[in-house]
């Protein structure tokens, strides 16, 4: 687990790089097959390695102006020494698409170190589709772990369905390692 620092702390410590991710996100009145509320959108990526992130400054594709009201957090890395990772999050509601378009069009990355950006799905769908099948997958470090706490912070689901997606997750897990308890 990364060790969390102060945003302080960490722009003080010399000889150390820093990375940047972002949660980005926005409501949406959109209606999954015409009769599931999308509600919000939430933007992640699909790294080169096959884990889940969120996407930092070069993967957007375009600038993301963010300021000290929009940190969440800062973490020395656990897995790779001298680094401090910085988390943000921001609404971007009328800027959302031509962000998702940018991440395909003008992003550098795109195609080599990240392999797609797509939405969250927060909704629950019978047999655990939705969030918690999308839970159920890998994430890259602490990603999990920050968008939890990011969608519970920024009031886009309640801690009830938060826990609710992670129990079906962490059960879809077992079903698939062939543990069924």
């Amino acid at each position: 687990m990364a060790e969390q620092i102060t945003r302080e702390d960490a722009l003080t410590r010399e000889g150390y790089r820093h990375a940047c991710h972002i949660m980005l996100y926005g409501d949406s009145s959109a209606k999954l097959f015409g009769k599931i509320p999308i509600k919000h959108i939430v933007l992640m990526q699909m790294r080169f390695d096959g884990l889940l992130g969120f996407p930092g400054g070069l993967e957007v594709g375009v600038a993301v102006p963010v300021g000290v009201d929009n940190h969440v957090s800062s973490c020395l890395s656990p897995s790779c020494p001298r680094l401090i990772t910085h988390f943000y999050i921001k609404m971007t509601e009328s800027e959302l698409k031509e962000r998702e378009r940018a991440a395909v069009a003008t992003a550098t990355d795109h195609g080599l170190e990240v392999l797609g950006m797509f939405r969250v799905p927060l909704y629950f769908l019978k047999n655990g589709g939705g969030l918690p099948y999308f839970l159920s997958h890998s994430f890259i470090s602490n990603s999990q772990a920050q968008l939890l706490s990011a969608l519970q912070r920024c009031g886009l689901l309640s801690q009830g369905e938060l826990e609710k997606a992670v129990r079906q997750a962490e059960q879809m897990r077992r079903t698939r390692s062939g543990d069924p308890h």
